[in-house]
């Protein structure tokens, strides 16, 4: 457990704008920061971020929350573990109590899989520098492929020894469970038991863009791969690892990829570490599998401009041409460039520096125009093979969202070509109509499997009217009154208030709301909104208490996430154009509110009780009777808000 004190302390120290542009490219906007959101598909920047409140939200899908709610929402992991995250960030020291061998069961087997994964990435880290097999061979091999061992150490590289089960037994002395070595892929379990899935291979470790350990890929050495089909044995899918959603070096280059506003997409692992030995950083590689459109978007975060850099063999021109369409799709601006033959980026690093690389690239890179032109059309004399070819280019074009980008693209293969831009123009309308027929069709079926969905989840269930089932102008006023408490909870509205016993008292606005709903014995429909009133009222009389900040701060996740999303506004307005707060101008929003609250409650119950009434359901006449009595009381309050 971590003591209040150092939680205090670690959120004290938190900068959320640091935290966020971890994982978010952010530009500035005025007093905030904008970038495009990590939690749905955002074309726009719509993901806002707060230095002054210290806290982000986005105004397209809603998500948001504190530094704590956007690491334990974005990375899946738990309020301890973003704590700890933080703390390592900004070197904060943690102490603990020990946990019992109850609470060590209590454990996810999600952490426990990253637990043993780190534990794994050590192991074989110290097999590579310390044990003679690891030295000898392990760490020679790396030698001969001329990474260097600073490179070795930046990207956790190892080693794992030729004995099957040599893992297995060093995990298990350890005390990690068998259960978790084959869930992570480490270890595999056969007819004749466990063995070890990367004996005798080097390691490259897997980080997610946290840096997590989520994976390895093993390595045959080079005398062993002749004949052997299996190079490379990489991590099985697990709980938390998807190799559609990962790509490797995205940890080690995401400040690289978002400084220099570009990344080069290459094929596997060495060509990553041999481009960061040689002093380009903004790299990454997808290990040989096509693009998915989860690494397109985690790459989206970063930067829109993507160059493909494969070597020139037929290998390298498929991998260049498989991801293009889904890139552009994604927003992204997308070049190519295939090395000179016989050379890959690993290779060829090696030969330059990171200048002259640079400098080769910036020469040799063609948009995605360019370069299936060349491949496809050019020199293709058939009429039929040359119009599919055009038309596949066509497609391609028809896939990018922004208007100008695709006009501009559109003539630009014209003037190639020597083709009608009008008729080129055509036939990409044909194919985004074509394509919105598509995706209308997919939507209605998608809409009538749900209505039918919902109609055979409907039948036989009661349409009930009461307070449990809150209608929605019932739900908008209390989302109201909780932005109100959020915000200005601890502000005092009334001064000076006598008791029946002939007490002064002042009240604040979450006591005024919380007397004023018990009075009705009126309750919110969630029961979170009633535990942050209950809190905000019990620390009222604090002194320096500030509902804003304990309720962003507080350690359950879906109450700092609501008050949050509460404490900012979808917009800014300059000085000149803020409001002033007139006299009374809160208390007599508060109680407009908590009147609105009450009309629809009561107005609720009287649809209920008429209903239960024409039914003929339990005593009518004491239903009748509460009835009048409900009414009378919401025609009186209707009429104090004059409707």
């Amino acid at each position: 457990m971590i003591d209040r004190q150092t939680i205090d302390k670690i959120l004290d120290a938190t900068n959320i704008v640091d935290v966020v542009g971890e994982f978010v490219t952010l530009r500035k906007s005025g007093v905030n920061y904008k970038g495009l959101c990590p939690f749905h598909d955002d074309k726009t920047p719509s993901f806002m971020v707060s230095p002054t409140k210290q806290i982000c939200k986005c105004f397209s899908c809603g998500e948001g929350g504190t530094a704590i709610n956007f690491l334990m929402k974005h990375e899946q992991i738990t309020y301890p573990e973003a704590l700890r995250w933080l703390a390592k960030k900004y070197n904060i020291e943690i102490q603990e109590k020990e946990l019992t061998e109850e609470e060590k069961r209590e454990q996810s087997d999600r952490e426990s899989m990253f637990i043993v994964n780190e534990w794994a990435m050590n192991y074989f880290k110290d097999v590579l520098n310390n044990d003679p097999d690891g030295v000898a061979i392990g760490r020679q091999y790396f030698r001969s492929r001329g990474i260097r061992d600073d490179i070795v150490e930046k990207f956790n590289l190892g080693f794992s020894l030729s004995k099957r089960d040599a893992l297995d037994i060093a995990a298990k002395k350890a005390g990690y469970q068998e259960e978790f070595l084959i869930k992570t892929g480490l270890c595999i379990k056969g007819e004749k038991g466990v063995y070890d899935r990367y004996a005798g291979r080097v390691i490259f470790p897997w980080f997610n863009v946290s840096g997590k350990v989520v994976a390895f890929g093993g390595r045959l050495l080079d005398a062993r791969t002749k004949g052997v089909q299996q190079k490379y044995v990489n991590s099985p899918d697990s709980e938390i690892y998807h190799k559609e959603r990962e790509l490797y070096g995205l940890y080690q280059g995401k400040k690289a990829i978002a400084k220099e506003d570009c990344v080069y997409m290459v094929e596997g692992y060495t060509d990553v570490i041999a481009m960061h030995q040689c002093g380009l950083e903004n790299v990454v590689a997808n290990s040989g599998t096509a693009l998915s459109k989860y690494q397109i978007k985690l790459l989206r975060r970063f930067t829109p401009n993507i160059i493909l850099l494969y070597d020139g063999d037929e290998a390298g021109i498929h991998a260049a041409m498989r991801g293009t369409d889904m890139l552009l799709a994604e927003g992204m601006k997308v070049k190519v460039l295939l090395l000179p033959d016989g050379d890959d980026p690993d290779s060829f690093s090696r030969k330059h520096t990171a200048q002259e690389f640079k400098a080769y690239i910036e020469e040799h890179a063609e948009d995605f125009i360019s370069f299936k032109t060349k491949l496809t059309v050019e020199n293709v004399s058939d009429p039929v093979k040359r119009s599919e070819a055009i038309g596949g280019i066509v497609k391609s074009i028809s896939v990018v969202d922004d208007n100008l980008l695709r006009d501009e693209y559109l003539t630009q293969l014209s003037r190639r070509l020597g083709i009608k831009e009008e008729t080129l123009l055509q036939s990409m309308n044909g194919m985004i109509s074509r394509d919105r027929e598509e995706k209308e069709k997919e939507y209605n079926r998608e809409q009538t499997q749900n209505a039918i969905q919902q109609e055979r989840e409907a039948q036989g269930k009661p349409m009930a009217i009461g307070l449990h089932t809150i209608s929605d102008q019932i739900q908008q006023v209390e989302d109201l009154l909780i932005k109100t408490i959020v915000r200005d909870g601890e502000k005092i509205i009334y001064e000076n208030l006598q008791t029946e016993d002939g007490q002064t008292i002042n009240l604040s606005v979450a006591q005024f709301i919380s007397y004023d709903m018990g009075e009705d014995g009126l309750s919110f429909s969630k029961p979170v909104y009633n535990k942050i009133l209950q809190e905000v009222v019990a620390h009222c009389g604090e002194e320096g208490f500030k509902a804003e900040e304990y309720l962003t701060r507080h350690t359950d996740y879906e109450i700092s996430s609501i008050a949050a999303s509460m404490a900012v506004d979808s917009y800014q307005l300059g000085k000149g154009f803020q409001l002033k707060e007139r006299e009374g101008g809160l208390r007599s929003h508060v109680e407009h509110i908590v009147l609105d609250f009450r009309y629809y409650c009561l107005g609720a119950k009287v649809k209920e009780l008429l209903a239960s009434i024409k039914k003929g359901e339990g005593d009518v006449m004491a239903t009748l009777a509460e009835y009048q009595h409900v009414d009378l009381i919401y025609k009186e309050v209707a009429k104090k808000l004059g409707r």
